[in-house]
């Protein structure tokens, strides 16, 4: 077990994580670079402590603004896939999105990052924690600005999130969102007599979203029951995974498995 720290060194440690992180104005990867020792150190450390990891307490946040961050001009496929995926396992705060995944879903952590930094051309980091799991994160006061206006909000369950209506707009802006949802609250599993999908959310305004996007791509889905939404019918599904083409290999492997 760590060490626990005496009066004075809290002291120390609050003073040196308050001076790094508000007076002068440094980001979570600098201070851990500064520091020697990760970036989830650093977070956990000034939880610890008390120190909010918020850039409202900076004097100067302001005036620090991203400069490698691309606010996109056009909706896209991969603007749509990458709402999917924030409306599935991601998480949107004041400065940063955070997307978390689970222990073996590393290659899929490796894709999110390549599709997010296509899509806003910064390149996220992936943080691991101690259970295992991922977060892969961007910090940028403007661009969860930006997504706020376009339909994303801080807390999905409770402010019952639904699909940004222009994903409607196209059936490849919705098969891509489809996409990016499914590889990250979707399930394959096996039934008595084949095998079934789901979609999971809390959000009924969302899976009604996406029962109402299964429709409209002809995948007869099931009506909503118990915060899912099901495809079972074996052609639906095998044209489901032909059509949209999931991206996070867990899903892709029990499909072939269990087929």
């Amino acid at each position: 077990m760590p060490k626990k720290w005496s009066k004075h060194e809290k002291h120390k440690k609050y003073n040196e994580l308050y001076g790094l992180y508000v007076s002068r104005n440094k980001t979570i990867g600098e201070i851990a670079n500064i520091l020697g020792i990760a970036e989830q150190t650093v977070f956990k450390r000034m939880k610890k402590l008390g120190i909010r990891s918020a850039p409202e307490l900076k004097k100067t946040y302001i005036a620090r603004v991203r400069k490698d961050i691309k606010i996109p001009k056009h909706h896209s496929g991969a603007l749509a896939e990458f709402m999917g995926i924030m409306l599935g396992d991601g998480h949107l705060s004041l400065y940063q999105i955070i997307i978390t995944l689970g222990p073996k879903e590393l290659t899929y952590a490796e894709y999110i990052v390549k599709l997010v930094q296509g899509v806003f051309g910064a390149k996220p980091k992936v943080g691991f924690r101690k259970t295992g799991a991922m977060d892969v994160y961007l910090g940028s006061v403007a661009l969860t600005k930006w997504l706020k206006s376009e339909g994303l909000v801080q807390n999905k369950v409770m402010l019952q999130v639904a699909v940004p209506k222009w994903i409607f707009n196209k059936k490849e802006y919705m098969r891509y969102f489809l996409k990016g949802f499914f590889d990250t609250d979707g399930s394959v599993y096996k039934l008595r007599f084949g095998i079934q999908i789901s979609f999971t959310n809390k959000s009924l305004p969302l899976l009604r979203s996406i029962h109402r996007m299964l429709l409209r791509l002809g995948y007869r889905p099931s009506f909503i029951s118990g915060y899912r939404v099901f495809i079972t019918r074996q052609k639906s599904i095998i044209k489901f995974f032909k059509e949209i083409r999931p991206a996070n290999p867990k899903h892709l492997v029990r499909f072939r498995y269990l087929m």
